[in-house]
């Protein structure tokens, strides 16, 4: 079976100085419960969060709540308890209620070109101290800013985690290991969204994601 994972970043008003280019990321809270709508019921959408915002606990885990969906919420740990970010306790919360919590670094670093340390503090040092949060193993990573090549996930490979997520904006298979996904931006809509994202892509669009997706896990 096929999926698509839809990833979302930050909703409505950031409550930290943005990364440059982050804004891009955010949507509004109006857009997000469109979305949300558009997805509800629908057993090939996946739910994704990154970076660990605090809107990921004020807005979106009460809009899953009331639609009955779940999500994956991939967090920079070296952000907890930092304003506008997730704090323990607000990972504690979506965990409790059903949340998957993934690993998305501890400086939200790109995960290209480490050196062994700086390897060790994003894939180790990060996923030990959320699962010390949290009480369980995190399983799943997702790639900051969606780089990545054979290096990092053969790291991964080799750290056991169940699943990478990128950001490569094609359709997934439920049983891969490697799980592209579609970032949501700014001028994103829910009807744009719906036809963009949601709707299966032809058969060569889907050959040349498929295709680009190759050649990053082979350089």
């Amino acid at each position: 079976m096929r999926v698509v994972n839809v990833c979302f970043h930050g909703i409505g008003s950031p409550g930290r100085v943005l990364e440059p280019g982050e804004e891009t990321y955010w949507t509004g809270r109006d857009t997000f419960l469109g979305i949300l709508d558009r997805v509800a019921g629908r057993d090939d959408v996946r739910l994704s969060f990154d970076d660990g915002n605090a809107s990921d606990a004020s807005i979106a885990l009460p809009a899953l709540q009331e639609r009955g969906l779940t999500a994956t919420f991939f967090v920079v740990a070296g952000r907890l308890d930092q304003p506008g970010s997730l704090s323990r306790e607000d990972v504690r919360r979506l965990h409790g209620a059903g949340m998957t919590i993934g690993n998305h670094g501890m400086t939200h670093r790109p995960w290209r070109g480490l050196d062994p340390g700086r390897q060790q503090e994003e894939l180790v040092a990060a996923r030990q101290a959320l699962a010390e949060v949290t009480g369980h193993a995190v399983r799943d990573a997702a790639c900051p800013l969606g780089r990545y090549d054979r290096h990092v996930l053969g790291a991964l490979r080799r750290l056991g985690y169940r699943s990478a997520h990128t950001s490569d904006r094609r359709w997934a298979r439920t049983d891969s290991w490697i799980q592209p996904r579609y970032s949501i931006h700014a001028g994103d809509t829910p009807e744009s969204v719906e036809r963009e994202v949601l709707r299966r892509p032809a058969v060569p669009m889907r050959a040349k994601g498929a295709a680009v997706g190759a050649v990053k896990r082979l350089r």
